[in-house]
């Protein structure tokens, strides 16, 4: 990385670089991470792990041309986090060590590090560039780990139904688009927070959903191709039953 970057003989392309033109890469190969984890494709993700980490290569050597910090002090700190959030085992203090216990003292010890750090507040530093999904389930736990919170599944699928009927009130009343838009956003905020409490990550689902959709449509494609028939051309109890048909094909 630092041949790469060096003045006198480098890459014109990552000299031109700084953190900022370089964050939109670090995502990318990130999500190109997550693909090739879903596609079950163990070669496609060694490789997309080396691109991952070429981007915190990337940021760190950025930093230490500017004397900030380098990649060694970002793995110290890495391992430093490590240790700290988990003193159950590193520091043998005691603590029940079955996965699902380990979240409230998680989430304890960061929060004090967020306080040390001059963070307040309980939604303090959850990053505006998350997908939303994400920063909302991330809004949500924060919530509730300061207390605010219902106490079961049944609280977040009760405010489904809610959102919905204020959904629907706000698309038929002529209210407005920005307020069909708010309304919507309270809804999609409150399946995130059943998905939560169920223990269930929505990005994931959603990216299932988005791909048996591919998968369905795809498959209404070939039928309506072998009846000789286009998609414009087919009406809709047509339609409907070839999605019927390849929901069954693929489920």
């Amino acid at each position: 990385m630092a041949r790469l970057r060096d003045p006198h003989g480098g890459c014109p392309w990552d000299r031109a670089q700084d953190f900022r033109s370089v964050a939109p890469h670090t995502l990318e190969e990130a999500y190109e991470v997550v693909d090739a984890i879903e596609r079950g494709d163990i070669g496609a993700l060694r490789d997309e792990l080396g691109d991952l980490l070429f981007q915190v290569v990337f940021h760190a050597r950025l930093a230490e041309e500017q004397g900030a910090f380098d990649f060694a002090a970002v793995t110290a700190a890495i391992c430093d986090k490590l240790e700290r959030r988990h003193p159950h085992v590193f520091a043998g203090a005691p603590g029940d060590r079955a996965t699902g216990s380990q979240r409230p003292d998680w989430e304890r010890l960061k929060a004090a590090e967020r306080a040390a750090s001059g963070q307040a507040g309980a939604l303090a530093a959850v990053p505006l560039a998350l997908p939303a999904l994400t920063r909302a389930r991330k809004l949500g736990r924060r919530a509730a780990a300061a207390g605010f919170d219902w106490p079961d599944a049944s609280g977040p699928r009760a405010r489904i139904d809610e959102e919905l009927a204020e959904f629907d009130q706000a698309r038929t009343s002529g209210a407005g688009r920005a307020r069909v838009e708010a309304e919507l956003g309270d809804l999609l905020f409150s399946v995130v927070n059943l998905a939560r409490h169920l223990d269930l990550d929505p990005e994931t689902a959603l990216r299932g959903a988005n791909a048996r959709f591919a998968a369905r449509f795809v498959c209404v494609e070939h039928l309506l191709a072998a009846r000789g028939c286009s998609m414009a051309g087919a009406g809709p109890e047509l339609l409907d039953e070839l999605w019927a048909e390849a929901k069954r094909r693929n489920p």
